[in-house]
């Protein structure tokens, strides 16, 4: 009989956690038991599983004994909390919140770009998952960079709501609803501004240089994960009423000359990738017609920037919940459990 791991998911009854079911039944993972996990609020609800609908259990009682794997989603608060538990007692965490990611100890991975930092796990017992829109983000930069070298990336994103969880895809829905009917959108408690027709140049907290953290986030990490912290990156971060999958404008200022042809045939032979791009009604991606509900990274509006000798501009998108989040994690676990345990 093929060997089974015994997997805990924190955060079981969430947009990521929901994706992290499906991915796993999916793709086939090994699993042997499956323990759902979640806050006090879920406890009494089940989730689907390979047919079987399974009793959420409770956080913070959960004994870790019982499982080799623990894939987390649950909330930097909760992670810092709980997964030292975790590894304490034998499980290694797939973390997929921004409490881990910056320490040098802890690899931060995205399989298509630097698998090998997998390895590292033993040092902490955790491996950490980047955010959403950076894990699109390397995914299509990576051969870039290994070909020709990367100076600069200038990028704006447009990122869904489902980023921000489950409430947020239902407060856009009743938003919608509601302006449509001729009322005005009610924001909820943590929102500034409506999504809902609107453009929000703001994702997370405004931090003392004039950049949110979500912004910071993808300087931290695309630095961290191409290892090259000479790589300058300037982001712009948006949320937009969309439900699922992120968009982004990218232009990149590389070492040596590359061409748009060139460009676009290193991307069709990367993993990962889709490239999306010709000339035809259509030959672009589009978060919803495209990435949304799909595993690929999607690139198009592949051209050389006519203001800069090596300028280059593409536009990527990617569904945030399964590449952004679920899947990536599960690639990861994928490699581990082949590779290294």
């Amino acid at each position: 009989m093929s060997k089974t791991y015994d997997i805990a998911i924190a955060g079981a009854t969430g947009a990521v956690g929901e994706a992290l079911l499906q991915i796993l039944e999916q793709r086939k993972f090994p699993v042997g038991t499956l323990f759902p996990l979640a806050s006090e609020r879920s406890i009494g609800r089940t989730v689907k599983f390979c047919g079987e609908d399974l009793q959420v259990q409770l956080l913070n009682d959960f004994d870790f004994r019982q499982v080799q794997l623990g894939l987390f989603s649950a909330g930097a608060a909760v992670s810092a909390e709980i997964v030292p538990r975790a590894v304490e007692a034998g499980a290694v965490v797939i973390d997929n919140t921004s409490q881990f990611r910056y320490d040098d100890d802890v690899p931060l991975v995205v399989p298509e770009c630097n698998a090998g930092r997998i390895a590292n796990y033993v040092q902490r017992g955790i491996i950490a998952n980047p955010n959403c829109s950076t894990i699109q983000l390397v995914v299509a930069l990576k051969p870039i960079q290994d070909a020709v070298g990367i100076e600069r990336i200038n990028v704006s994103t447009y990122q869904a709501v489902s980023g921000a969880g489950r409430r947020a895809i239902e407060t856009l829905t009743v938003q919608t609803r509601a302006v449509l009917s001729g009322d005005d959108p009610v924001t909820g408690p943590d929102a500034e501004k409506s999504v809902v027709f609107n453009v929000v140049p703001k994702i997370d907290r405004l931090l003392d240089n004039g950049f949110t953290k979500e912004e910071m986030k993808m300087i931290w990490e695309t630095q961290k994960i191409l290892e090259s912290a000479d790589i300058m990156v300037n982001p712009t971060c948006a949320r937009v009423p969309v439900f699922w999958g992120h968009s982004e404008s990218i232009h990149l200022e590389t070492r040596r000359k590359i061409t748009a042809p060139e460009a676009q045939k290193l991307l069709n032979s990367a993993p990962g990738i889709v490239v999306l791009d010709g000339e035809s009604p259509g030959a672009y991606p589009t978060a919803v017609t495209e990435a949304a509900h799909r595993d690929a990274v999607f690139v198009g509006r592949i051209r050389e920037d006519l203001s800069h000798p090596r300028g280059l501009n593409l536009w990527v998108v990617s569904d945030n919940l399964r590449k952004g989040a679920a899947l990536n994690s599960v690639q990861i676990a994928e490699i581990l459990v082949n590779q290294f345990m």
